[in-house]
């Protein structure tokens, strides 16, 4: 079953369905993992309803970070921001569905971490993001 998800992760790595820029947008973020060099920004357009009508990200970085921002990318595409709001570690890992360490996990959690900070409207994203 890893094997399955391992090739899911080099999918998505190797070809982003959710890479790129908005223009126009509505919110955007971008914060790196300063341990490795992975960057990750985010992009989204949001609705008068507060519905997630597009989003983007962009960035380099492992394939665990990479990987992780496609799918959880995809998964809030048609969401309310009050549901993405509620997102944390485990809908990531779950996203991803291996286990990983704690240094591959960071990596992982870099785009939640983005993506909670751009949708709070803060100025500087905090690892309590993503618990």
């Amino acid at each position: 079953m890893d094997d399955l998800y391992r090739e899911i992760i080099i999918e998505h790595y190797k070809n982003p369905g959710y890479r790129g820029h908005l223009d126009p947008r509505d919110i955007a973020f971008a914060d790196n993992n300063p341990l490795c060099g992975d960057h990750i920004e985010v992009n989204l357009r949001v609705d008068e309803k507060g519905l997630v009508t597009d989003a983007r990200f962009d960035g380099h970085g492992c394939a665990i970070s990479q990987a992780s921002a496609d799918l959880l990318i995809e998964s809030i595409i048609g969401k309310p921001l009050e549901e993405v709001k509620k997102l944390n570690k485990d809908s990531v890992l779950e996203l991803l569905g291996i286990e990983l360490g704690p240094v591959r996990l960071k990596c992982a959690l870099l785009s939640l971490k983005v993506l909670k900070a751009g949708v709070y409207g803060m100025k500087e994203a905090s690892d309590s993001l993503v618990e």
